[in-house]
């Protein structure tokens, strides 16, 4: 019987036959509702919601399942400074106290940006030091270029991949038979 996922031919990686899909899809969907045990009946992981996530990176970053799975899907193919970076920028925006965001800019400048920093980004050398600048003196504006930079590098490369990926399309599948049995 032929697989869901088409493989290229010759795929130099380990395919999973079905039952293996299942078993996983089925751990994974566990460890994703013990995250969010707190939530009510009405917050648990659905398959209307789970489809809902490819219609754009937007509707998946917005659902704390969806963006719970895109973590461990980018962290899978160690590749999960862009989200944890946009992530940081999010936050950051919150910051009230100058104190504090100046602080803060340093230190995700130091993390993220700064040419040979341990989560790196992919950007430009002109936005690099641009934020260099602007962490001088930090606005709740600093990492914005930058950010844009990376949902785009997320939008065009890791959200096509991860649509693609056994952890989401296995998720569909064990969803959708779950819906099916009642």
């Amino acid at each position: 019987m032929p697989s869901l996922i088409d493989e290229p031919p010759n795929a130099q990686h380990f395919i999973m036959d079905r039952d293996d899909r299942k078993r996983i899809g089925k751990n994974f969907m566990c460890r994703l509702q013990c995250m969010f045990s707190n939530s009510s009946s009405s917050e648990r992981l659905s398959l209307e919601d789970t489809q809902q996530w490819s219609q754009s990176l937007e509707r998946l970053l917005e659902s704390k399942y969806g963006l719970a799975t895109f973590r461990n899907f980018l962290k899978s193919e160690y590749s999960d400074e862009n989200i944890e970076f946009w992530l940081t920028c999010e936050d950051y925006k919150k910051i009230k106290s100058s104190f504090r965001m100046s602080s803060r800019a340093k230190k995700i400048y130091e993390q993220f940006i700064k040419a040979e920093s341990p989560k790196e980004i992919n950007i430009d050398y002109q936005t690099r030091e641009q934020i260099k600048r602007n962490v001088k003196t930090p606005t709740v504006h600093s990492f914005d270029d930058a950010q844009k930079i990376v949902y785009g590098l997320m939008e065009r490369d890791s959200y096509p991949r991860f649509l693609r990926s056994d952890i989401y399309r296995t998720l569909l599948e064990n969803l959708a038979a779950d819906a099916t049995k009642g």
